[in-house]
């Protein structure tokens, strides 16, 4: 049984993403411990990457800060020990493929399973190429997290056919950041997709305000925002204060849904 499913059982979930190493690796560690304290759910944590194709303005700056702090993959690792001496919250990575294939699959795997990172979300990994690194998810209990887009339409049923955690539904074409509207398919989407599969399905990319997050879970079972977050983040003098708070205020709206 996949860790991540758990969540999802009687519950809609809310799940922030922070950008590791952003802008050092103590502030990822408090906003983390913040936003678990506050509801989330399952805490999205990006692995910085140099060439970030699905992230939009506010997340490729926060890569670009987390780089300055001389951030690394092992440094990555050593945020997670870090973050799971205060808290047990979900972890699941956002990393593009170049990164666990450049460290090892298998070793990648395995350090996600020691330290408890429960799932892998990969934006840039082929539905094709996905055999390769299964062999190891599956090998090491890390769930790979598949994203399915509003064009995805007859790929469907290959692209979840791996799916254990959860599905990740990009809600709009394009990169990550504040929208004011979806995909005019998304419920079409959705109800497609519970015809073939049982895995959760969440919705992420431009998700930034509570009324927004309602909506959505009326219709899917989790809701994850990004670049609202790492903005306010960004923008406020107590980090760990500001994203708290959001976080309470949207899983308060989850919960009305």
């Amino acid at each position: 049984m996949s860790k991540l499913q758990d969540v999802f059982e009687n519950h809609k979930a809310f799940i922030p993403f922070v950008t590791a190493g952003d802008p050092s690796a103590q502030a990822t560690i408090d906003q983390v411990v913040a936003l678990a304290k506050n509801g989330a759910d399952i805490v999205e944590l990006g692995v910085p990457f140099s060439d970030p194709i699905a992230d939009g303005p506010v997340i490729q700056a926060a890569g670009l800060r987390a780089f300055a702090g001389g951030i690394t993959v092992d440094g990555v690792f050593d945020i997670v020990k870090a973050i799971r001496e205060q808290t047990n919250v979900p972890l699941v990575f956002l990393t593009y493929a170049n990164i666990p294939f450049k460290y090892g699959y298998d070793a990648f795997c395995a350090r996600c399973e020691e330290l408890g990172v429960y799932g892998l979300v990969i934006p840039d990994l082929p539905e094709e190429e996905a055999d390769e690194i299964l062999t190891y998810t599956e090998k090491h209990n890390v769930d790979l997290i598949p994203l399915v887009s509003p064009t995805s339409g007859p790929r469907l049923k290959k692209l979840v056919r791996y799916a254990t955690g959860f599905i990740y539904i990009v809600s709009a074409l394009g990169v990550t950041g504040q929208r004011s509207s979806f995909a005019q398919n998304l419920d079409d989407l959705i109800a497609d997709l519970r015809k073939v599969t049982d895995a959760p399905l969440c919705v992420g990319f431009g998700v930034h305000t509570p009324e927004q997050a309602k909506n959505l879970a009326k219709v899917a079972d989790g809701v994850i925002v990004g670049s609202a977050i790492v903005q306010l983040a960004q923008d406020s003098d107590d980090a760990p204060k500001a994203v708290g708070d959001y976080t309470k205020a949207m899983v308060e709206a989850i919960a009305e849904a």
